[in-house]
Parts: structure tokens; sequence; C-alpha cells
């Protein structure tokens, strides 16, 4: 079963399959040490992992796995991060979210509103009955990005993985459909 990536409108965002075009902005996003500074990866160094990265989205489309998207500001078409689901279990109606977006745009509510849009589409086109996403416990952005959007922290898994040499918590939080409320986040209409 193949899950193609959506192309989904805000107001202020358009968020769109990814092309072998975004590799040099998924290359500079995720090659920045502030962007991924709590991410279980070190900044990319070159710009292969980008093409991969790209390849992985198509990958995921095809086996049916997940969908990621690219996020572009409406206002001027500038590329400002991604967002997106992965291991999507149909037979589970479960789904992980993630997200990154550059640092250039954080504090604008942008992550908040991608997230809710994707959220919107995995619980109405794909009928999930849960999303979970886990942020490392010092990126307390993230953490309150999730919290906006209604999920719940869950728990914790201590010393989970190793972020830039050093051993971190990370939070599990998770959104049940029963608990979501599409209109929590005011979206305007594109």
């Amino acid at each position: 079963m193949t899950l193609a990536a959506p192309t989904l409108r805000t107001a202020r965002l358009r968020l769109r399959p990814f092309t072998a075009a975004d590799a040099d902005l998924l290359f500079a996003l995720h090659s920045s040490a502030r962007v991924m500074r709590y991410w279980d990866s070190a900044p990319w160094a070159e710009r292969a992992r980008a093409e991969r990265f790209v390849a992985m989205c198509g990958k995921m489309a095809d086996e049916g796995t997940g969908a990621r998207v690219a996020i572009d500001r409406a206002s001027d078409g500038a590329f400002v991060g991604w967002c997106g689901l992965t291991e999507w279990d149909p037979d589970y109606r479960s789904a992980s979210l993630g997200y990154c977006l550059d640092e250039a745009v954080w504090g604008n509510g942008y992550a908040t509103e991608a997230a809710h849009v994707v959220l919107r589409w995995a619980f109405d086109t794909l009928d999930l009955n849960r999303v979970q996403a886990e942020t490392d416990t010092r990126n307390v952005a993230s953490a309150r990005v999730l919290e906006k959007v209604g999920f719940v922290r869950e728990g914790t898994l201590r010393e989970e993985c190793v972020v830039n040499g050093e051993v971190s918590d990370t939070w599990v939080f998770g959104l049940i459909r029963r608990e979501w409320q599409p209109s929590a986040v005011p979206i305007p209409a594109p």
C-alpha cells in the first residue's frame, strides 16, 4: 500500500511533496548545528545526505510507511522546513509525527501550524487513532509545539540517546483521536 505525500495549505503555509530540487535547501537546514542541536545525529556534512533524505521520502511513500512534506511560506514560497508522519501502521491506525524548521523562522508559530494541518490530515484522511512524537527533554520549544496541538506527555525514556556526545533523555508524547481538537489551534483558511 502506498501513501502519497499530500499537498496541504493554511493561510501562511503550503506543505507539499519533496522533489529532487529540494536537496540544497534540506542540506542547508540539516547542516546547521543550532537546528540539529537536540537531534540524535550530527549536522549533515555532505550534500548527499539531503539527496538520500529525498529518496527516503519517496521510498516511505512507496512502501506506505510514512509521508514527509516540505513546508513553504505562502507569502513568498520560501522553504522553511518539513513535517511528516513516519511509522504509519494502518492496522494499528498509528504513526509518529516529526518536524524540522529553519531557525530563521523559529517563534513564528509555523511548526505549530504545520503540525496541526498534518494532524488534521492524519485523523481525517488516514483515520488514525494515535499519533506519537518524541523530543529531547532539553528541547522545551518543541515540547511546547506538541502541547499546543494537543499532545500529552506520557513519559520519559531515560538516557535514551546520545546527542552531541551527551547522554540525553527523551520525552514521549501521544495524541489520541478522541482527544484531538481540530479547532484548538486556529488555522486560517487558505
